[in-house]
């Protein structure tokens, strides 16, 4: 099953503090900040990659896979129900994650 627009549309709204990015892959979405992978949209339910950060401030979430043998993601269902709990999260996870790999220039 994928994710629906409407749950892309509803997130985008409730985060909206953050300048979140969205890319649909397969059916489902990774969800971007300052170019960085915060995790994936996945059957409709989002999936937080496991940070210290994360495991700190969200020592009670449930976890899963986001895909089949997926390695384990914090489920941000619950804290969704406070927004500003949640970008706090999503900027904590942010900071605990590299910086991207520069992308290489295509040679013609």
């Amino acid at each position: 099953m994928a994710t629906s627009s409407a749950t892309i549309t509803h997130l985008a709204d409730t985060l909206s503090a953050l300048p979140l990015r969205f890319t649909k892959m397969f059916g489902e979405y990774a969800v971007y900040l300052d170019d960085k992978v915060l995790g994936f949209v996945c059957d409709d339910t989002f999936f937080l990659k496991t940070t210290p950060s994360s495991r700190a401030l969200l020592p009670d979430a449930e976890q899963g896979e986001a895909y089949p043998g997926s390695k384990p993601y914090l489920i941000l269902s619950e804290a969704l129900d406070d927004p500003d709990q949640a970008v706090r999260v999503l900027r904590a996870v942010a900071a605990d994650l590299p910086p991207p790999k520069p992308k290489k220039s295509k040679v013609k």
